[in-house]
């Protein structure tokens, strides 16, 4: 009796080695969590040009609309990309002598991602031809709004624009909307031109 038990202890130290051994030199490893392919569309733009002081190009993908809320300052404007659940937010104000708190603000706003950010990057614009000035920041990590801007022409129109996504902020998986998105707005800047009275 005694014998067989030996048998039996052996055989299954024996098959529990034998399976960890072999389970060890396995090809097959957990694949790291993935996301979703998102395909995008070609790049193709139209001007917006209506009541407002100044026209800029937006993408064909996206839809203008107005945003009137009561005793609202200034005027509001969203571009909209439904398919992508993102949003770039405009707003429009004279400056009447205010430049330097709104420049200020918008700094301000800027930084206050700091907390989730992991770093912010400034880009200067300057088309003097056009009197259009701004900067750009470029918010990296897992902020609420990866890229934050204002236009001025110094005397008398103030634009600031941020670009939201409708979802819990994720830096890895919005990276390739945050790039293909920086385009858009990197042309709405460019593009940007203010009207003569």
């Amino acid at each position: 009796m005694m014998m067989v038990r030996k048998n039996k202890c052996s055989f299954i130290i024996i098959v529990t080695i034998g399976i960890l051994a072999l389970g060890c030199n396995s090809p097959s490893v957990p694949k790291p969590r993935g996301y979703f392919r998102i395909d995008f569309p070609e790049k193709q733009y139209k001007r917006f040009d209506s009541i407002y002081p100044f026209t800029f190009n937006y993408p064909v993908y996206g839809k203008v609309n107005v945003e009137k809320k009561m005793g609202q300052e200034g005027d509001w404007l969203n571009i909209d990309f439904p398919n992508y659940n993102a949003r770039i937010h405009l707003s429009y104000k004279d400056v009447s002598g205010n430049l330097s708190i709104m420049t200020e603000d918008a700094r301000t706003l800027a930084y206050k991602h700091t907390v989730k950010a992991d770093a912010i990057d400034e880009r200067v614009f300057s088309s003097p031809e056009k009197k259009v000035y701004g900067i750009l920041y470029d918010i990296k990590g897992n902020s609420a709004s990866s890229l934050q801007f204002f236009l001025t022409d110094s005397v008398r129109h103030y634009i600031r624009g941020a670009l939201y996504f409708r979802c819990q902020p994720n830096a890895d998986s919005l990276a390739p909307a945050v790039n293909f998105f920086e385009k858009d707005v990197i042309e709405l800047i460019e593009s940007l031109e203010w009207k003569k009275k």
